[in-house]
């Protein structure tokens, strides 16, 4: 019974934990203040598109770049690609001298998404002038099926972005695009087209309020996080960056986002976050592509645990900073060992651990909570046609979405232990089922 008791109160403590940090980003969400916009044409423009078998999805995104941003260069990597993306690349190139392409080849190419966008970095150096203010250069990662705000590139210009020349790197939020979609799976009946635009629901909810959130909090703790869609990274920061780590984004890095993010902070630079503008992305309705995506996500979590000591004794991080990180790094170890508790408690504890109900009603009562209190701000904010009890079932399925992060902690972690450490493509919704390279862990 003692022993019971003692690895169940663990999990309370892990809550107490997560409490405190949900009742901050929400603060920080509750009271943000308005982005105010700067002068983009005071910096010079490059998006970096890093592709693999994107022939369904890259050309729309290239011409919406071009037409939205005409002073910038798009530059478009085709991580030796088996279908068309490279060829529809080099036609729009061949009209447009603002659209570059960069090839990779094979055994080079397909080594990561952080070895895409150096090629970039490579030839975007090779193509500036000499004598290139490059403080003054910008660079921005759209994913292949990415929307960008209009108004973004003044936000990031403004006195919170690259107006501060202590800004290195500037995150805009993530929306997904497809969730007032009727039917995100067309060849599908009404049931499953109901999970499905629920799934791209909770999606949007994740992003648009929860990790909003968390970013406007680390605004406070110094320790934002770039994120691989909407990022934008000052050119002068990259160098630094490559002239200690030999390369921008590091070689082989499932989460070569967030780290990039670290190296920015570990060499002096300030990180910002924008909550007013963003980028729009696919969400994903089926279940098996999510898992597979977040399964990447939660082993390069894991992978970046290695930067700890450094962290810890960095001047550039303050001990908020260092704390907020910690945490982060924490996440996939805390489910894992939520996990392994659960299990241990029904095995010692069997049908007599049915004694600690109380416990385990409250227990259920602080973790569900946050979760319900996300859907009126968010049906505030991002959907207010719905009704309030749409916001409270919409927390409910947040909550439940929730548990798959102990599924992908624990994937992540057994790939980690096996060795495995390739880059799992997710397939775009507009990719037909029968053609093309399927979403799988490699």
């Amino acid at each position: 019974m003692f022993d019971s008791l003692l690895i169940f109160l663990f999990p309370f403590a892990l809550l107490a934990c997560f409490l405190l940090y949900w009742a901050g980003a929400r603060h920080s969400y509750r009271t943000r203040p308005r982005t105010e916009p700067g002068d983009p044409t005071a910096l010079d423009w490059h998006f970096f598109v890093p592709c693999r078998d994107e022939e369904a999805v890259v050309g729309a995104t290239v011409s919406q770049l071009r037409g939205d941003f005409p002073a910038a260069h798009v530059w478009v990597i085709d991580d030796d690609s088996d279908d068309r993306t490279g060829r529809i690349v080099a036609a729009l190139a061949e009209e447009d001298r603002r659209v570059h392409l960069v090839r990779r080849v094979r055994p080079d190419a397909r080594t990561g998404k952080g070895d895409a966008l150096n090629a970039a970095y490579d030839q975007l150096g090779e193509f500036l002038p000499e004598g290139t203010d490059r403080s003054r250069v910008v660079v921005c990662v759209v994913d292949a099926d990415g929307r960008l705000d209009r108004s973004a590139p003044a936000a990031a210009a403004g006195p919170t972005g690259f107006g501060d020349p202590e800004v290195g790197g500037v995150q805009v939020g993530v929306r997904m695009r497809n969730v007032d979609d009727e039917r995100p799976l067309p060849d599908r009946g009404r049931y499953l087209n109901s999970l499905a635009r629920l799934l791209v629901r909770v999606q949007d909810m994740e992003f648009a309020v929860s990790n909003a959130g968390m970013q406007l909090l680390r605004m406070r703790t110094g320790s934002v996080g770039l994120g691989g869609n909407g990022q934008f990274t000052r050119l002068s920061a990259l160098d630094r960056i490559a002239a200690t780590e030999r390369r921008p984004w590091k070689r082989g890095a499932l989460l070569e986002d967030y780290e990039l993010g670290l190296h920015m902070i570990l060499a002096g630079f300030r990180v910002a976050h924008l909550p007013d503008v963003w980028v729009s992305q696919e969400g994903l309705p089926h279940l098996r592509r999510l898992l597979t995506q977040r399964t990447r996500w939660a082993q390069g979590n894991l992978q970046c645990v290695r930067y700890a000591p450094r962290i810890v004794s960095s001047r550039h991080y303050g001990g908020r900073g260092v704390l907020e990180t910690l945490y982060t790094f924490c996440q996939p170890v805390a489910h894992l060992v939520t996990l392994g508790l659960t299990a241990a408690l029904l095995v010692l504890g069997g049908f007599g651990s049915l004694v600690l109900w109380p416990l385990a009603a409250i227990l259920a009562a602080l973790a569900i909570g946050p979760f319900l209190l996300w859907g009126p701000l968010y049906r505030r904010d991002h959907a207010p046609e719905a009704s309030r009890l749409t916001a409270v079932l919409w927390g409910v399925a947040l909550w439940l979405y929730a548990y798959h992060l102990f599924v992908v902690s624990a994937r992540g972690f057994v790939r980690m232990l096996r060795g495995r450490n390739g880059w799992a493509k997710t397939r775009r919704n507009a990719e037909p089922v029968a053609d093309g390279p399927v979403a799988r862990e490699s």
